[in-house]
């Protein structure tokens, strides 16, 4: 475990988590499911519905997601569809959606769920989409945990470790961009390649990685991708990622280490022509975010802001990043609050306020956290909000469980609006 401060930042902290949770606990059960303003008024006003939803759509073994895909039938990714149509977001990044070279997986849930209605829900379409290779699963060819050797089967957990990011076979874990309004494909720049060392004052671990595993670690476990949309005339820089979790390794903190860094590779991309200057797209492009345009950073951070295991409180490199317009209220839900309460354990000496928790990790270590972010740029104005959490009145409480059940995933969709120009 990390620090998380002095004992008197500690106890000041907790004091607002409690007034915050005192203000948030009376939020009724309709919030979480009630979404303001339809598609059609947003656009009309120029307003964009930005989302992130972590779906737990991964199997175990290569071609799993397609087999689920390929019928009507596979329960968690009708789940997984109402939730979407539910919201209704116009831009969305799924994480954890196995990646396929050809694209069948993204297709098969655009067309067997999305496009049908679930208990009353309506169909969702998005015309556009992205995908691409992520490091999850890839081999390395190089033992990078300096325990067996480079393992070049895929399927064991060896095999994952010695992977450029942790997965069984190439693509587990993947991510794929979802979309009403068009993207730029041709600018769409990914940074699956970029090596940790390039990175300069990183956090690597100087005595766990060989020299050999530090001179060919990619920084991303997944991948960073920059894909921009067009809103009208305007663009808006979608910014996603999936930082691996700062857990499951050892005193050395590699894992914690390098979900700091990825996190920061964002507010290094939008800090300005100088602070990314070292930074180089898989493309060979170099450079960052030119600054003024505007972009929306999504995704699976894996770090909370309060709670956790996170390296140096890795999320406050975009909170509080000058770039970075953040709303009023951050995204919210009764049914965190709930959550919190009702499984206690680990969640009762949380500082952060549970109203922004995004994903249901039970009453064990760590407990439920905010891990999963929508941050506008300046140039954008945040509106409305929400964490998809229902409470267990709440006739929705079904697509989230109680923890124990994951009906569909251990994460909540979150959504941003923004109005743009």
């Amino acid at each position: 475990m990390n620090p998380t401060g002095s004992l008197s930042r500690r106890t000041a902290l907790a004091s607002l988590a409690g007034a915050a949770l005192a203000t948030t606990a009376a939020i009724p059960a309709s919030a979480t499911t009630a979404f303001p303003v339809s598609a059609a008024e947003r656009h009309g006003r120029r307003s964009v519905r930005f989302a992130t939803f972590n779906a737990s759509l991964n199997r175990g073994s290569q071609g799993s997601l397609i087999a689920d895909l390929s019928t009507p039938d596979n329960a968690q990714a009708r789940n997984v569809a109402e939730t979407i149509q539910r919201v209704d977001p116009d831009v969305l990044l799924i994480n954890e959606f196995d990646h396929d070279e050809q694209g069948r997986a993204v297709r098969l849930f655009l067309r067997n769920y999305l496009a049908v209605g679930h208990n009353g829900s309506k169909p969702v379409r998005f015309p556009y989409h992205f995908t691409g290779p992520v490091n999850t699963g890839a081999a390395s060819g190089v033992d990078l945990d300096g325990k067996n050797g480079a393992v070049t089967t895929p399927g064991s957990d060896a095999y994952g470790q010695d992977a450029y990011g942790y997965g069984w076979f190439p693509g587990q874990y993947g991510m794929v961009v979802l979309s009403k309004f068009p993207i730029d494909t041709p600018a769409v720049r990914t940074f699956q390649r970029f090596l940790w060392k390039d990175m300069p004052a990183n956090v690597m671990p100087s005595d766990y990685y060989s020299d050999e595993a530090r001179a060919i670690l990619r920084l991303s476990s997944k991948s960073h991708w920059d894909v921009p949309v067009c809103v009208g005339r305007d663009t808006v820089h979608f910014l996603v990622s999936h930082p691996t979790p700062p857990t499951f390794d050892g005193p050395e903190d590699r894992n914690g280490r390098r979900n700091h860094d990825e996190i920061r590779l964002w507010a290094d991309y939008v800090g300005g022509r100088r602070r990314s200057a070292y930074l180089y797209d898989d493309k060979g492009r170099r450079g960052g975010l030119r600054t003024g345009a505007r972009f929306v950073i999504a995704g699976d951070n894996n770090a909370d802001p309060y709670d956790g295991d996170s390296y140096a409180h890795a999320i406050r490199q975009l909170l509080d990043h000058p770039a970075v317009e953040l709303p009023s209220t951050p995204p919210s839900s009764a049914g965190g609050v709930e959550a919190a309460r009702l499984q206690g354990g680990a969640n009762a000496s949380h500082l952060g306020d549970p109203a922004y928790d995004t994903s249901d990790f039970g009453d064990t270590a760590p407990g439920n956290l905010r891990v999963d972010y929508v941050l506008p740029s300046r140039g954008l104005i945040p509106g409305a909000n929400g964490v998809f959490w229902p409470t267990s009145d709440d006739p929705l409480y079904r697509l989230v469980g109680d923890g124990a059940t994951v009906p569909t995933s251990d994460h909540r969709l979150v959504w941003q609006d923004v109005r743009v120009g």
